[in-house]
Parts: structure tokens; sequence; C-alpha cells
């Protein structure tokens, strides 16, 4: 065992001294349209729940409270969904690996997409978004794992933020058909004059349109994900060493032919081998040292409280724009502008995201999503500045999400790391269901006392607030992992 264990160091040496993507970069495209189809789901909800609500589920009017409080519990099955995916299907790819769990969490979500299509009443939707979150919520957790074990050391957050470009695509996508395909034609920018959701088969169905887009998208990345190689992290984790070093070769030929010549070994790191790990072995390496379980505390406690600002702005700013007074194609429109900010947020981590610790980055994302939520606030009747507040908005809600995805999947050790990062997204997406459920409950309650500026300044600061907890926590709590070995991180 001893010389297996000195062999797996070196080849892990080897792994780490590339300086580069590896890979082919088809590979990122393969793992990337996983998060298209992922944030697609996420944000396709966020314009069409409107007519969804008005053919389905029998409200009376775009402007309803009611489809708020509807919208909810649809957000929250969605994430009970994504938290038993995340806690109890990814850690199965420390089990059985990577490439074979990929598989496997794309088929659900496609089939939970199929099903959203089909439905005709209020709980076959909800059961339909809770099977979708179960394949999301693992696919997330395996793809950000992966990335984070062939990824160059000094370009992980580099590189997850170059597959989370993907997911901007998705959003916007989610965003934009769902005005063109469930809202009445509409002048710029009170709607989309091209719009068709007004008449026809496209005004009561839409949506179902929407989501078996969803259900292909699905299946085009379930074709690709068969080319992936597994990781050789894991490989070697569980003693495949032969099968590890041809991965490895690969990549330092590729990266060779780039460089021409690779840098010097690094020292050897002997890393754990364990051919057969169980998920409770897996817990125990996490819960059983006090290392990975400060370290789970924290970003757990980072992501719950991060992740009730996103969710409640990524599913249901519409909603929220509606009940604060804007026409629901209007409210659309500002939300799809947000996609700009988006695609910013990840442009700026691919050029400078490892450059910063991991949690200096959730301070800068919190004081744009306050600049963001005011601007929108104020604007009131200025649609140019309502873009523009909307675009400030959704690069701070987001900017900290790929960056926390890379420091997430660090945190842990290779015969852990599916468990570890499940855990802390997956628990923190409790997070996310309870700020829709609550913040929904709360914006009701004060729309029925009469519309202001205040109270959208009141709202959209309660919102950043949660968001503001998650950034202390992060910058008061968090451990280093930027530029650093993945061996010498997590052991």
């Amino acid at each position: 065992m001893a010389e297996k264990s000195v062999k797996a160091g070196e080849i892990l040496a080897r792994l780490d001294r590339i300086p580069i993507w590896a890979l082919s970069y088809l590979f990122i495209g393969i793992l990337g349209m996983g998060f298209l189809f992922t944030f697609f789901d996420i944000f396709d909800i966020n314009v069409s729940f409107i007519q969804t609500s008005l053919t389905i589920f029998h409200v009376s009017s775009p402007a309803s409270p009611r489809i708020a409080a509807l919208l909810g519990p649809a957000v929250l099955l969605n994430l009970i969904g994504y938290i038993i995916g995340a806690i109890l299907l990814s850690p199965l790819s420390d089990k059985i690996g990577r490439r074979n769990m990929l598989m496997i969490t794309m088929a659900i979500t496609g089939l939970g997409s199929l099903y959203n299509a089909l439905v005709n009443d209020y709980l076959n939707f909800l059961i339909a978004r809770t099977i979708t979150g179960i394949g999301v919520g693992a696919d997330l957790a395996i793809v950000n794992t992966y990335i984070g074990e062939v990824a160059p050391s000094n370009g992980r957050a580099k590189y997850t933020s170059f597959v989370f470009l993907f997911s901007t695509i998705g959003a916007g996508l989610g965003l934009w058909l769902g005005l063109l395909l469930t809202t009445p034609p509409a002048p710029f920018p009170l709607g989309l004059p091209v719009a068709l959701g007004g008449s026809g088969f496209l005004a009561t169905n839409g949506w179902r349109v929407m989501y078996g887009i969803g259900a292909l998208l699905a299946l085009i990345g379930l074709i690709l994900r068969f080319n992936l190689p597994e990781s050789p992290r894991w490989l070697i984790s569980k003693g495949r060493l032969e099968d590890a070093e041809r991965v490895v070769m690969g990549m330092e030929e590729r990266a060779s032919r780039k460089l021409g010549q690779l840098p010097p070994l690094p020292s050897v790191i002997q890393p754990y081998i364990v051919e057969k790990q169980s998920y409770a072995d897996s817990l125990r390496t996490i819960l059983g040292q006090g290392k990975y379980l400060r370290r789970l505390a924290v970003l757990i406690a980072m992501w719950f409280f991060g992740y009730m600002t996103v969710y409640v702005l990524a599913a249901g700013l519409t909603t929220i724009l509606s009940s604060l007074g804007y026409p629901p194609p209007e409210a659309g429109i500002i939300a799809s502008f947000g996609d700009i900010g988006f695609i910013l947020c990840a442009l700026t981590i691919m050029a400078v995201g490892d450059r910063l610790e991991r949690n200096r980055w959730t301070a800068i994302s919190v004081l744009f999503t306050v600049l963001g939520g005011l601007t929108i606030a104020l604007a009131r009747t200025d649609l140019p500045l309502s873009f523009l507040g909307s675009i400030i908005l959704f690069y701070g809600f987001n900017l900290w999400v790929p960056v926390s995805y890379a420091w997430s999947a660090e945190s842990f050790p290779t015969r852990a790391r599916a468990t570890g990062f499940a855990l802390t997204d997956g628990i923190g997406h409790i997070g996310g269901g309870i700020g829709v459920v609550v913040v929904a409950s709360f914006i009701t309650a004060l729309v029925s006392s009469g519309v202001s500026t205040s109270l959208a300044v009141e709202v959209f600061l309660l919102i950043a607030l949660f968001q503001v907890i998650s950034t202390v926590i992060a910058v008061a709590l968090g451990h280093r992992t930027a530029n650093r070995r993945l061996d010498e991180i997590s052991p």
C-alpha cells in the first residue's frame, strides 16, 4: 500500500504542475450545458409563472397577490427537491464516480421538466418542480466538484466561472423566452412587440413550451456527457492508478503542446486512498474531523443566508415588481435586463476571481446588491434607470456564487468532496426556500396597505439583508484556499 501511495502522490504532483486547463475545451461546453439547463429551469418560472397561474391555477388577474402566494410553495418544493438530490444523490459520486452520476442527474432533471410541461393542476406542478429540483441539486454539486478536481490550482475560480457563464445563457433564455412565449405583445419597453403569448396556442400553453424546451436541453446535455473522462483525482482516491495516469498523461500532452515545457514537479503529497468508501464513511470524514466540521458550519451558514437573497430575486423578481405596481410585461422586461449583470459577473470572476481570497468576493457582491435594489426602488417610472438597477442587482447577487462554488469544493478531501459540497450547498438551499416564502408573505401583507416608493425601498433592503448576514459570516469566519493545491488544502 505504501508503494501505491507514493505512486499516487507522483501522479497528483504531475497533475498539480499543469498551470492551464489541460482537457479539451469541449468538456467545459459539455459541463456548461448542464449549467445552462439548470439555470434555465431556475429562471424560466420567473416570467412564465404568471401565465401558468392564470391558465391552470384560476387566478383572476396578472397583478393578483395570490400569484406570489402560489409561487412560494413552488419554489420551496423545488428547493426541497434540490436539497434531497444534493444530500442523497450527489454523494454517490464519491462512490461510483463523477461521470456516472452526471449522467444520472441530467436524466432526472430532463424527466422532471417534461413532467412539468404536461401537468394540469397545482399539485402535479409542485411534484414536477420537486423532481426537477432533485436532479438539479445533485447535478450542480457534482459539476462543481468535477471542475475543482481537474482545473489548475491557480484557476479553480476562473474555470468554475467559465462553466458558470453558461448559466447566464440559461438564465437569459429562461427570462426572454418567458417574455416571448407567455406574455402578450406590448410596445417596448413595456413588453416585447413580438411577444407571442397574447393569442392562439401560446396564450394558454406558452409556459408548457418553456418546460418542453428545458427537457430538450437536458436531453442534449445527457448525450454530450458520454464523452466526459473520469476525474483523475477520484480515480486516484479509489486506487485506480493506471486509469488516472492515462487521463493525466493526456492532460500533460495537451498542456505541453500549448506551453512547450511544463513547470517542474512540486513536492509529492501522498494522498489518502480508500478503494471502498460508503456514504457513512464520507460523513465521518467530514463530521469527525474538527477542521472539516468547522468549514462545513461556516459554508452552510454562508449559503443559507446568501441563498435567501439569491432565490427571492432569481425566481421571484417579476412577481415582486408586479406586486409593487408594475404591469407584468414591464416587470418581466426589467427582470430580463438583469441577465446582462449576470453575464458580467461571470466574466469578472473569469478575469480576476483567483486574485482575491474567496470570502472577499462576498463583501464586494453585497454592495452591488444593495445599490441595484435601491436603484430599482427609487426609479419607479424611470424605465432606463430601472433597467440599470436590474443589471446592477443581478451582478451583485450573483457575483459571489461561482467563487463560493469553487470555495466549497476546495474545502473537503477528494474521498468526500462531493459529499461535503452537497451538505453545504444542499442544506444552504433551505435558506432559499424559506426566503421565498417569508418575503412573499411579507410583500403580500405590505401591499394590502398601498404601494409607495418607501415600501419598495423597504422590500429591497429586506431582501439584501440576508446577503449582508451571509457576507459577515464568510468574512469573519472563512478560511483561505485560493491558489493552493487541493491536497494541501484538504488532505
